[in-house]
């Protein structure tokens, strides 16, 4: 019984987040129509950050993109990407307090269409930091299927920083 009970402890704490949108939203500048995470679910800082990102018919882009054969367009899909990144490297200590700002992006592959009521689950791992720099590897899947991957750096500035 202490097994089964265990077992089931660790499912639950699975299903819950790390953060949810309005703790996302404490991190990162982006909001609606351009916030594109539900909900971090891992997050070791200085290492590695999972999020999902509920894909729905309601999201304003599948009215063009495109009109009786919804896609989720790749670049929202890096986006995507791009914001879990955000928070991992934010959540590091020596970039606590700023903003990141997305500086390349590099061997982007689009392996898969993403839909309506797909679940894209965003995986970032930091490669390396410096500076005011961060470069990180990412992929987003839907179920066990890989859809993007790609290399991403950021620049790290002040977050009241105007161009």
């Amino acid at each position: 019984m202490k097994k089964q009970k265990a077992n089931f402890e660790n499912e639950r704490t699975k299903l819950m987040s790390i953060m949810n949108a309005s703790e996302i939203m404490d991190f990162i500048p982006n909001r609606y129509p351009i916030l594109f995470m539900d909900r971090v679910e891992e997050l070791e800082p200085d290492k590695s950050i999972t999020a999902i990102k509920n894909v729905t018919i309601n999201e304003e882009y599948f009215q063009g993109h495109f009109p009786g054969n919804p896609v989720m367009p790749g670049v929202l899909i890096i986006e995507s990407l791009a914001q879990a990144a955000s928070i991992l490297i934010l959540k590091s200590e020596s970039f606590a307090g700023k903003t990141a700002y997305l500086g390349a992006i590099n061997n982007a592959k689009f392996r898969q269409i993403v839909r309506p009521g797909d679940v894209l689950e965003l995986h970032v791992e930091m490669v390396k930091t410096k500076h005011n720099m961060g470069v990180v590897s990412t992929y987003a899947q839907v179920g066990e299927k890989k859809v993007c991957q790609a290399e991403l750096t950021f620049i790290v500035g002040d977050a009241n920083a105007h161009a």
